[in-house]
């Protein structure tokens, strides 16, 4: 366990290059830096193309760097194979994304008891820390409603308890309230930081929003490729 103030996240020189050396060549990202520390919370905003998404499955494991470095709790995953990746996002890692991206055919129980179970958590102990995350995001009365039988918030908040399933220790969020109304971005907006904050988290959450942007602990702009402070 890292300890308070320690590195949780690292990006060093991060380069994404899309269709190198052919008709088409794309640089997403040139030369991105940040470091983010246990507990952190920052805001990660930029225009619409600019490479948020590309940064934050670079930072997630979901996507490998053209050039640079990436540690997470200190282990170098720049060049880590697929199976430490994959046992890193099922262990360290939560994704939370615009769109809930829930199972239509399982309960909101199923849903965010499903990554403990293929984490190897037994089935009552996975759905026992399902009820305990549903309680904490309001919606024990929802346990065993399907997504389409829950309303747009209602899904993401779901979504939210499924990304803290695992106990993970870095909290990676594009645009979580992006597709909801104002007043409904700004109550899962409130659950997702009071979760976050009580939970000692270190998150980095990408928004075009900055009412929302200013209440983390810091504002990074991805600019030209790069990462500066806003």
């Amino acid at each position: 366990m890292a300890e308070a103030g320690s590195e949780v996240l690292a990006l060093e020189g991060i380069t994404k290059i899309y269709n190198p050396g052919k008709p088409g060549e794309l640089a997403v990202l040139e030369g991105a830096t940040l470091a983010l520390a246990a507990g952190e919370v920052a805001a990660l905003v930029a225009p619409s193309g600019a490479g948020k998404s590309t940064l934050l499955h670079i930072a997630g494991l979901l996507d490998a760097p053209s050039a640079g470095a990436l540690r997470i709790l200190g282990a170098d995953f720049s060049r880590a194979g697929d199976g430490a990746r994959t046992k890193a996002r099922r262990e360290t890692i939560g994704f939370v994304y615009q769109f809930h991206h829930l199972l239509p055919e399982f309960t909101a129980r199923d849903n965010i008891a499903l990554p403990q179970r293929a984490a190897g958590v037994a089935r009552a102990t996975a759905e026992a820390r399902a009820d305990e995350l549903l309680a904490a995001v309001g919606l024990s009365a929802r346990a065993g409603h399907r997504p389409a039988e829950l309303s747009g918030g209602e899904q993401q908040r779901v979504a939210i308890a499924r990304a803290l399933a695992n106990r993970p220790r870095l909290l990676l969020a594009d645009e979580p309230t992006g597709n909801l109304d104002p007043e409904t971005a700004g109550h899962v907006f409130d659950m997702l930081m009071e979760i976050v904050r009580g939970t000692g988290l270190s998150a980095l959450i990408a928004t075009h929003n900055p009412e929302l942007a200013a209440r983390m602990d810091r504002i990074l702009r991805l600019d030209a490729g790069r990462i500066v402070t806003a």
